[in-house]
């Protein structure tokens, strides 16, 4: 995959380096120290995935991100928590905390590969049949049965929805919209732009975050009345 950095730090981007040259699957094809100059630079050249800053002078990375082509990945780099939230909402792959370790790097890398290869990959819908207490979806040129009661969560990337269920782990060429028009209504709840919930499998939460077993899920800024409207205030879970 050709990538870039784009950090206002110069060894931020010295450090991200050393880490790309450390993973076989990536070739680094430039880097800036401004989003202004890296817009112009995709403009023309190809790039498949952006190590971007999200403090950065003149426009945020946040900012630039939300103007990057749906075809290129992005996966945030930043010394600021705070930030997670915010990346979620614009459908980055990943939210990569500084100093970064080469085997927290790795991963975010190899999400980013699985979600190119199927960007690259078949384009036809992949709902096929939708019953009152399962789906058949295709994945990889296969159909898979899938139970609601079983699905954890789902999460979106751009055209794509990954399934987790409690044993399996699904991508599939679905937009999160779309899926959960599907989706039973009494057990699945939006809770941010990337995430849909079985209300039946939280197992706690805070302000910011949904706890599922051992993932944790942000609750979008926009989706937290209605979160704690129709999950928190009925004080159960939906049945």
């Amino acid at each position: 995959m050709n990538c870039i950095i784009v950090d206002d730090e110069p060894l931020a981007r010295e450090a991200i380096e050393l880490l790309i040259k450390e993973t076989t699957q990536l070739n680094l094809v430039a880097t800036f120290n401004n989003a202004v100059s890296a817009a112009e630079y995709i403009k023309t050249n190809p790039v498949e995935l952006i190590f971007l800053d999200i403090q950065m002078p003149e426009v945020t990375g946040l900012e630039f991100a939300r103007e990057v082509p749906k075809e290129t990945l992005i996966i945030f780099t930043t010394a600021y928590t705070e930030y997670a939230i915010d990346s979620y909402e614009i459908d980055a792959v990943d939210y990569l905390v500084k100093p970064v370790e080469l085997p927290r790097f790795r991963k975010a890398v190899e999400k980013a590969i699985a979600y190119y290869t199927l960007l690259i990959g078949e384009k036809k819908e992949n709902i096929e049949v939708m019953q009152d207490d399962f789906m058949f979806i295709k994945s990889e040129r296969r159909y898979f049965k899938v139970e609601y009661k079983d699905i954890l969560f789902v999460e979106g990337l751009k055209d794509y929805s990954i399934i987790q269920t409690k044993t399996n782990r699904i991508i599939t060429r679905v937009n999160l919209k779309n899926l959960l028009e599907h989706l039973p209504r009494e057990l699945f709840l939006r809770t941010a732009k990337s995430y849909i919930v079985n209300v039946n499998h939280i197992e706690s939460f805070d302000n910011n975050d949904i706890y599922i077993g051992p993932y944790e899920l942000a609750i979008g800024s926009s989706y937290k009345e209605s979160f704690f409207e129709k999950y928190v205030m009925k004080g159960k879970k939906i049945r």
